[in-house]
């Protein structure tokens, strides 16, 4: 049996590219009604203002392809105001109102803020009164921002859901997934770590000049982050979306239970499409696979948070009904702030060490069969040694006991928008995970689960290379002076490891 899979990259379906007028901002897309963009051509040019111009528009921007008298800011590059209002006149264009006059690096904030920013001196291009002095030099240009030296871990770095380069970090997580797929770890970690670092850059990339100074973009990285510039998108990227191998694996490890192996198997074995594995008689599936194709519908819609929440009560409920001091986190990308995730994660711990804790999951699982609120559960049962040493493996699962299970959340306990739920159902099946970890090892354990997988990966390749220390969900080991640390919260693992503390929501890498 396949072990589930920790996460999904799921690749936003490519617009096709449009040219001319063709090319405008569409009602429904614009949510900054009273604000018009014209970015102008001059000494920019047509590959990099159509770059921008759909960089702001997927952020809401209403964006125009020609000049008239609707637009309210006039957008240029290394131009004066007194060259934009020249450039009206030679091109004899009349605006009968005043537009805002402004350097690019305005529409660069706005769009890395996802809205508009206030406008400031340096923003606004300045008029001479006689601009058609040539021994008038104008304005110095503005200097380049300086850039912060970024570091290589994603442990030293805050990301937050706001990311500025999706245009990129898209890209990446594809060619990484694609990599994954073929078992290419070390492209894999290249790409994965690509995507992090951009994912975390308070400023949109809109030149190769931009990635000067930025760690863990190699030259194939960059030549991919060139093309996007140039070009809109990767051949590389199109050419994996395209690909018959990708397709096969992304659709069969959508499956509850399915991972690489099997999703091998069944590709080498002629299969392309879900109805033709799940109708073939010769095949055998297990219960996690079953219950993953009987409930497939559901399971491949996004988990909102409204029913995230509500499966939190009755997880709660659970809990409490058997063990009532014990403490019930959710974890996983709904922790770290996501609207949306694949699954909810749940990390429960007590104070009183007991038996009653050893069977509190059993416990839940019949409690939730006998009210009919549950669907599929697997029970793993704790391997966890309080003197092992922590794994050495970046990517190495814990031993705490947990229960991977299917939850049937009943409609009335969602009290929020349910457009998401098939037509007629009164319940809607969600992927829960339970863990049961010790007290005194719970610090470690949120941490861990909390995510996101690359910043999981690079807290621990921190705490190895720069620290001569070993982390894992379960401890945190120095071995220079061979001693394991105690740590009540997860301010203290950081603090061990001589970290500035980050804030679950800013752990988005």
């Amino acid at each position: 049996m396949d072990p589930p899979r920790a996460s999904h990259l799921s690749p936003r379906k490519k617009r096709p590219r449009q040219t001319g007028a063709s090319m405008a901002s569409s009602p429904q897309d614009i949510k900054f009604q009273d604000l018009v963009v014209f970015i102008l051509e001059k000494k920019m040019g047509t590959t990099r203002r159509a770059f921008l111009m759909e960089l702001a528009r997927r952020k809401g921007f209403r964006v125009e392809n020609e000049l008239s008298d609707s637009v309210t800011h006039i957008v240029a590059e290394n131009n004066s105001g007194s060259d934009v209002l020249e450039w009206l006149q030679v091109q004899k264009i009349q605006v009968s109102s005043q537009p805002e006059l402004l350097d690019v690096s305005w529409l660069v904030e706005c769009i890395g803020a996802g809205k508009p920013v206030e406008m400031t001196g340096k923003h606004q291009l300045v008029v001479r009164r006689d601009y058609s002095d040539s021994t008038n030099p104008g304005p110095p240009k503005t200097p380049p921002i300086a850039v912060q030296k970024i570091s290589q871990y994603a442990c030293q770095r805050r990301t937050t859901l706001n990311n500025c380069n999706q245009i990129f970090t898209d890209a990446f997580d594809i060619l990484a997934e694609n990599c994954e797929f073929r078992e290419n770890e070390d492209s894999c970690v290249t790409f994965m770590r690509a995507a992090s670092v951009l994912k975390s850059l308070p400023f949109t990339i809109i030149s190769m000049k931009d990635t000067e100074g930025i760690p863990c973009l190699g030259s194939k990285v960059k030549g991919i982050i060139e093309e996007i510039i140039e070009d809109g998108e990767s051949s590389e990227v199109k050419a994996v979306l395209n690909d018959e191998r990708y397709q096969s694996f992304k659709l069969f490890t959508s499956v509850f239970g399915v991972g690489l192996k099997t999703s091998e198997k069944w590709f080498r074995m002629g299969f392309r499409t879900l109805s033709k594995v799940r109708s073939d008689k010769s095949l055998k599936f297990t219960r996690m696979q079953k219950a993953g194709f009987l409930y497939y519908e559901d399971l491949v819609s996004c988990v909102t948070r409204a029913e995230a929440e509500a499966v939190s009560v009755l997880v709660k409920e659970a809990v409490w009904a058997f063990l009532p001091d014990a403490f019930v986190t959710m974890t996983g990308g709904f922790r770290r702030g996501k609207k949306m995730g694949h699954d909810v994660d749940f990390l429960i711990t007590s104070p009183g060490s007991t038996e009653d804790e050893e069977q509190l999951l059993q416990k839940v699982m019949n409690l939730w069969e006998n009210k009919g609120l549950l669907l599929y559960y697997d029970l793993v049962e704790s391997t966890f040694e309080k003197l092992r040493l922590p794994s050495r493996k970046v990517d190495a699962l814990d031993h705490f006991q947990k229960c991977f299970l299917i939850f049937k959340l009943p409609r009335q306990r969602v009290d929020s928008d349910q457009s998401s739920w098939q037509e007629g159902k009164t319940w809607k099946a969600i992927r829960v995970d339970l863990v049961l970890c010790p007290y005194e090892r719970r610090a470690f354990a949120l941490l861990g689960w909390t995510g996101s997988r690359q910043f999981e990966r690079d807290l621990r390749r921190y705490a190895t290379h720069e620290r001569k220390m070993i982390l894992d969900n379960h401890a945190l080991y120095d071995k220079t002076k061979r001693i394991f640390l105690k740590a009540e919260s997860e301010e203290e693992i950081f603090a061990h490891l001589g970290l500035d503390y980050i804030e679950p929501w800013e752990r988005n890498a």
